[in-house]
């Protein structure tokens, strides 16, 4: 039986906003999976610079571009999330150990992960349920 957070739906305000907010994050990330599956050369370069194999470029790739599917499919959005928390983790750890300049690249991938979890939250009763904001 579903709760009444799980079934009630979401209000326009916080609907749209969430939307727009997640679609930000889920539009940068597929272009960003994309690219690597492409192998374009500053993807190349980007691979070289940081000392990975471009071997790897399309598995990543995939991995993304499946993170994000999940994310946008409503019943499977939370996993989407945490999993592409996952991901960007590992980009902000990439970036600190190549001693990458903090503000705009380091933390950049929490800036995108901010993005898609506030898009879920606003969007997502169930969610908010579990984690309420308090006054």
């Amino acid at each position: 039986m579903e709760s009444n957070a799980q079934s009630a739906p979401v209000s326009n305000k916080r609907l749209w906003p969430g939307r727009i907010m997640s679609a930000l994050p889920v539009l940068f990330l597929l272009f960003d999976g994309v690219i690597h599956i492409m192998k374009i050369p500053p993807v190349v370069e980007g691979f070289a610079k940081l000392g990975y194999s471009i071997t790897l470029a399309i598995p990543l790739g995939i991995i993304e571009i499946v993170c994000i599917m999940l994310y946008v499919i409503p019943r499977t959005s939370v996993l989407g999330a945490i999993l592409l928390t996952g991901y960007l983790g590992g980009a902000v750890a990439t970036n600190l150990r190549t001693g990458a300049p903090l503000l705009s690249n380091v933390l950049f991938p929490v800036y995108v992960g901010v993005l898609l979890w506030g898009g879920l939250y606003l969007r997502d009763n169930a969610l908010r349920a579990v984690f309420p904001v308090r006054r």
